[in-house]
Order: C-alpha cells, then structure tokens, then sequence
C-alpha cells in the first residue's frame, strides 16, 4: 500500500517522454494510501504539470467510461492551492461515496457536464431536429441539424459506432459554434470559406491534428447527406485542407484594431457580451474557446488561472489580469446561481459564450461600415488577436521569455525541468505593458510615436 504525505507530494515531479522532457501531466496514484486516520478511495492520484504545478483528483468509472475529476491544487504549490493532502482525501472519499451510493446522478465533473451539455440534459444533440423530406420552401434547416441526423441514423443505427460520442462532442465543441447558424440549403447557406475559416480556428486552438479529425468527421457526415439528398452540395472538396500550408502569422496593424474596437462600440445583432469578449482576446492573449469558457471558479482577485483539463498544454495557465482586462469581467448576470456564473454568456452565466460565426460575421459588417472609402480589411480570424497581443509585448519591450510565459507556451530543454518559477509578477508586468501600449494606439496623440519601455 503506498505512503502519502505532504513531504511525499512536495518531491513528486512530472514523468518524462521519449526525448527526456517533462510529460504535461503526470498522475501519481495513491490507492489505499492513508493519512492521520483516513484512507484514500481507489482511483485518487495526484497530476502534476510540465511546470510541477500540482493538483489531486480521483479517476472512476460510470457505463465502462472513465472520467478524471479535479479536486483541487495542493495548497503548498508556488502559485497557491486550496487543499492539503488530508482534505484531499477527504474530499475524494466523500466523492466515492456519493457516486456509489447515487447521490450523484450524472457521473461526469460538473465541468464536463457544462461544457458538453449546457441546457440539453440529453448530452447528445447538436442541434435542432433535420426534416430530410420538408418542403423546398421549407429547407432552411441549419447545420447542426444535419450533423445530428448523421449522428443518430448512421453513427447509433446504422453502424452502431463506439465512437459515436466522439462525432458528436467534436461536432458540438468544434463544428456547432462555428458554423451551427448556417443553413444547409437556400440563400446565406453553408460555404466551402465557412469550413475553411473553420479549420483554421481549429488549428491555431487545438492543432493540426484535430483539425484534420474535425474535417474527415465532418466530411463523412457531408458524404453520407449528400449521398441521401440531391439538392444538398458538399462544399468539401479534395484538397480543401493540406497539413503543413495553413500556418497563418497576420497581426493586426494599429489602424486595424482601431476600426475593430470603433465597430466593437457599434455592431448590432451581436450578444451583447461579445465586444467584451473579443478585447479580452487581445489583453489576455488567450485562444477563442479559452476566454469563451472563462469561469467564476478560476478567477481569484486580479488572477484567472486556466485550469489543465482544458488548456492546450495540459498545464495550468496563470494569467494575472491588467486592470482593463479586468474592466471586461461584467457584472453578474441577473439570473445566475450564487457566485458561480460563465463570465462570457448569452444565458445568465449558464454557458460560456458560444456561435463564434454568427457573430462575427456581423463583426466584419461593422468593420466594413466603419472602413467606408478605405479598402477592405484584410481576412482575420480571432486568433489573429493572440498574435497581435504577443507582438504588442515585444513592441512594449517585454522580453522574449516574459512574453512566451504570458501566452502559456512551454520553454522546452533543461530549463523545463529545473525552471519551476511561476513568474507571476513578470507576467504582471507584461500584460499591463501590453494594455498601456494597446491604450496609446487606440487614442494616439498628435505628434507622439509610442516608445518601446525598458524591462
């Protein structure tokens, strides 16, 4: 039976890969183990990150499916936690006991649960209901609808897949909010630019290989309609996407995000959270899904830390907010539950903000509107604005380090495994830089050229 101790905790360190760096996560398992009296259920571990941030959770299993659920951080890491070893424990047994006895009816983390399923207590729908025989007239069905009857016939009934949960959670994280309001037929219908933009997104947040996934879901699911419908025409065509040629390196100029922010202040039939959501992208350098799934649970006073289970490196991502970041939060929706609310939502805190497409879309009709005479900007997509704010630090004179720490990149080589400084108040230092320089070239002063600040 293994021994568990603070002291034992203190000296975990992350396991390494193939080429001798550390792995991003890292679960140590402590089955059994016990401490002044209470014992660890099965299951419970404790996951340490590349940066040797360290975190306790419990690993169960509910219908042959495993889920990994966070309990806590360790409160002696370097960037602070909530829980010593005992209270984890305690924590843990407590939550064994709930799931075995059915004190919690849905098996999953509260998180998974929210970000699968939102207000859809079936967990499996994309979106609404696909008539395949409606009238012409009628044909103004959207594509979630079609990617649901391709779950439910082909993926349930047809082949009856065992990866049927995974075409729907990728079509319902990653398909939905992008091009879930177009409609499959008619005017304004889907385009080959749509899933081109798409991917994109896709990349630049979760990389090539899950863009490559998302598109050969996508595409069977287009074939198989295709295949049943006439009138629909499959905008995926051969060579639409060829990995190694979509790295994209556009930044925004300062006149570009000053016509962005005039068409933030004036674009309509947007949530009205979106324009908060789009400079937060910027002032944090965050990706779109990140910011958009922002939650009351991360945020600690001028602090918001990503937590692993949904950061790209699998680490946990200390952002210290400058105050205009900050200016961005809101206030808490008039509906939502006790002090725990998505900061970026279209319901009351419910979800996180969602139909990434839709809206900006509408963006772009502001920007246009507000260019008029000028030439057209330049295709964009969001993430073009973690880019931006990562040249703006250089410009503002944080160094390189600083900078790559701030956009949660992981510094490879022997410094990865000796470096475990959390550089918080460097971050601090660099993200106020970057909203003191984005303040200047939104209201330029005749006359004055912003100066790069020393470090």
């Amino acid at each position: 039976m293994p021994n568990i101790s603070e002291k034992i905790v203190g000296a975990l360190e992350p396991k390494l890969d193939g080429r001798g760096r550390p792995r991003a996560s890292t679960l140590h398992y402590f089955s059994g183990a016990t401490l002044q009296g209470k014992k660890a259920p099965a299951g419970f571990a404790v996951r340490v990150t590349a940066a040797g941030t360290k975190s306790f959770v419990l690993f169960h299993r509910h219908g042959g499916k495993g889920y990994l659920e966070t309990l806590g951080r360790w409160d002696e890491n370097a960037q602070g936690g909530t829980l010593t070893v005992r209270d984890a424990i305690i924590k843990a047994d407590k939550l064994a006991k709930d799931l075995k006895n059915g004190r919690r009816e849905d098996p999953r983390p509260e998180r998974t649960r929210r970000m699968e399923d939102g207000d859809d207590p079936e967990g499996l729908k994309i979106g609404g209901a696909f008539d395949p025989d409606a009238r012409e007239e009628d044909r103004e069905q959207k594509v979630p609808g079609l990617l649901d009857m391709f779950v439910e016939r082909y993926c349930l009934k047809e082949k009856a897949l065992k990866s049927a949960d995974q075409y729907a959670s990728t079509f319902r994280r990653l398909v939905a909010p992008d091009i879930g309001d177009l409609p499959v037929f008619g005017e304004g219908r889907l385009r080959r630019s749509h899933i081109v933009d798409m991917l994109d997104e896709i990349e630049d947040e979760s990389g090539p290989v899950m863009a490559d996934r998302t598109l050969a879901y996508v595409r069977k699911a287009f074939n198989w309609f295709a295949a049943r419908n006439e009138d629909f025409t499959n905008p995926i065509v051969k060579g639409i996407r060829q990995v190694g040629t979509n790295a994209r390196d556009r930044i925004l100029s300062d006149e570009e995000l000053r016509d962005l922010w005039a068409a933030l202040d004036v674009v309509q039939d947007v949530p009205a959270c979106y324009p908060r959501f789009v400079k937060s992208l910027l002032l944090t350098t965050t990706r779109r899904n990140e910011a958009a799934q922002m939650h009351t649970s991360e945020l600690d006073g001028t602090d918001w830390t990503i937590p692993a289970e949904r950061y790209k490196t699998g680490i946990d991502h200390l952002i210290p907010m400058s105050e205009a970041a900050r200016a961005l939060l809101g206030e808490k929706p008039a509906g939502a539950n006790g002090n725990s609310w998505f900061v970026f939502s279209t319901t009351n805190g419910a979800k996180g903000f969602s139909g990434f497409s839709k809206a900006k879309r509408e963006l772009d009709k502001a920007i246009a509107k507000v260019r008029a005479g000028r030439e057209p900007m330049p295709h964009w997509v969001l993430h073009d604005l973690r880019r931006t704010g990562r040249s703006l630090m250089s410009r503002a004179g944080v160094p390189a380090d600083h900078a790559e720490r701030c956009l949660g990149h992981v510094i490879g080589g022997i410094r990865s495994v000796y470096d475990r400084y959390a550089y918080q108040d460097e971050k601090r230092v660099a993200f106020e830089k970057l909203a003191g320089l984005v303040a200047v070239i939104l209201n330029p002063q005749p006359n004055v050229t912003p100066m790069a600040r020393s470090a």
